[in-house]
């Protein structure tokens, strides 16, 4: 049987449903990042509050807010196992954390998973150990679902564009970057991503094989209007703040 090549962050991106009761109010991107024994589902916040970040209207146009979100999640074995997590607490506080600092100034959410039997988890690194330099107008990925679309049962969608700032520097006084991507509405809690694929490389007599790296960025939220394709990443360092401060 021919084995099939399948890049890891198409996996990694997770197909979320964010619901209210039984009804489903819309669709998103997560990820997974650990903390020690801890594993926390990483998206937007606008996707788990059901309200827009700058004016706090509600994201759906029914108007509803969802209590519950639906995980696809990877699952032992080959295929898709989904799972329902909470996000609203009985006595009506959120089940999901938001960063320390900036609040819902960052469009950041994280959400620990409570149900993971049957799940395989693969989980991106928030640590800086990729040797992938990126700088303004190289290429990267947001990775996720357009439209609620998938392929090949859950796996995700490669919108590629480029870096439009200086990564290092944070635009706007935040901690945040832009990319010229063409992205569209169901990819919101992607992961910005560099991937270099494998490529074989000839030295004298010998042809060395080099392996894919991946580079973790930051978290994609939308873009900066309705006419315009430049987006908003949040650094990785601020999701990592995030989820450190969690108790």
């Amino acid at each position: 049987m021919r084995r099939i090549a399948i890049q890891k962050p198409s996996l990694m991106a997770l197909y979320i449903e964010l619901a209210f009761q039984e009804k489903v109010l819309s669709t998103a991107t997560a990820f997974v990042f650990q903390s020690g024994p801890r594993s926390y589902l990483i998206t937007n916040r606008h996707n788990v509050s059901g309200r827009r970040s700058d004016n706090d209207q509600p994201v759906s146009s029914t108007g509803g807010i969802p209590d519950k979100i639906l995980i696809h999640h990877n699952k032992i074995g080959g295929g898709w196992i989904t799972k329902t997590e909470w996000l609203i607490a009985e006595q009506g506080q959120p089940l999901w954390c938001e960063h320390p600092h900036w609040g819902k100034t960052t469009d950041m959410a994280a959400l620990r998973l409570t149900d993971l039997e049957g799940v395989i988890l693969i989980p991106y690194s928030l640590e800086e150990n990729s040797p992938i330099l990126i700088g303004p107008s190289d290429y990267v990925s947001v990775v996720g679902f357009p439209f609620g679309l998938k392929s090949g049962g859950s796996m995700a969608i490669w919108a590629t564009g480029f870096v439009a700032t200086e990564p290092e520097v944070d635009h706007d006084g935040l901690p945040l970057f832009l990319v010229d991507c063409r992205t569209r509405r169901g990819q919101s809690g992607s992961a910005v991503i560099a991937h270099r694929c494998s490529q074989l490389v000839q030295t004298g007599n010998l042809d060395i094989c080099l392996p894919s790296q991946t580079r973790f960025l930051g978290l994609y939220s939308g873009r900066v209007n309705l006419d315009a394709d430049l987006g908003f990443v949040w650094k990785a360092r601020a999701i990592k703040e995030m989820v450190d401060s969690i108790p």
